[in-house]
Formats: structure tokens, sequence, C-alpha cells
């Protein structure tokens, strides 16, 4: 009987430990994240017309000329999805309804992204959707628009 408590105790700790190890990592890559960039809490859903789509909480950061999005609770140091500022455009804003509201952070504004890979929508306080639509319309001069080279004459 002894063999089997000192079994589940030595089970009981090695659980424990992954997880304190877990918790440890994820704190350590938030703060990572954050010395490389600028970053703020932003929750993501792929699509709004996918009714079976959900909500993952997450972090996203500037970097250069494109947002950066990590999971929160994932142990990976590379983002998940990245909008590069010149193939991204604003569709709308707006509040979350009453059955995403239990999903979000309270004052959350929910913002949709057309891009390359088709619709996106980012939900964040309202304070980091003001920095989002400033970082989007600073594009520096030349950088939304490519001129073609000029043909030959």
């Amino acid at each position: 009987m002894g063999g089997v408590v000192q079994s589940a105790e030595l089970a009981l700790a090695v659980l424990g430990g992954v997880l304190l190890l877990a918790v440890a990592w994820l704190w350590l890559r938030r703060r990572w994240l954050s010395r490389a960039g600028a970053t703020f809490s932003c929750s993501l859903r792929r699509t709004a017309t996918t009714p079976s789509s959900r909500w993952v909480l997450g972090v996203a950061r500037y970097r250069e000329h494109e947002l950066q999005w990590f999971p929160s609770f994932s142990l990976s140091l590379w983002p998940r999805l990245r909008f590069d500022r010149t193939d991204v455009r604003v569709r709308d804003q707006r509040r979350p309804s009453t059955e995403e509201a239990g999903l979000l952070f309270d004052a959350d504004r929910i913002i949709a992204l057309d891009g390359p890979r088709g619709e996106v929508e980012l939900a964040m306080a309202a304070e980091s959707l003001t920095g989002l639509l400033s970082w989007l319309e600073a594009a520096p001069p030349g950088m939304r628009y490519r001129l073609s080279p000029a043909s030959p004459d």
C-alpha cells in the first residue's frame, strides 16, 4: 500500500512541476513579447460568417510594417497570424453582441479586417483600437500604394 501512495505522490509532484513550468513559460513569453514591440490584449475570431467560429484570447504587437497576433495560451514564440499593413483593410467596427459580451473583456470593441486570407475580427480595448487605426493610417508615404516601375520610352 505504501508503494501506491508514493507513486501517487510522485505523479502529483511531477504534474505540479509541469504545471508550474508551463505557467512560468507563459509569463516569460508575455514579457519577451512585450520587450520586442508594443503589445496589447487582442482576441481574434477567424470569420464572423461561420457560426461555430470562436473567440481566441491573444496578444498582438506591432513590428515594423506588420501586426503580429499570438494566442495567449500557446508555448510558441512565433506569431500565429501576421497582418501586413499594406494588405489589410478595415471593414467596420462595432460593439460586442450580447452573446459575445460574456466571452470578451468589458468594454472591448470589435473591428473587422479584410486581408489576403479573408475576413478576421479582432476584439480589443477602445484605446488599443485607436492605436491600431492610427498605425494603419500612418503608413509611410508610398508604402500603401506602390508605384509600378516606369515604362521605357
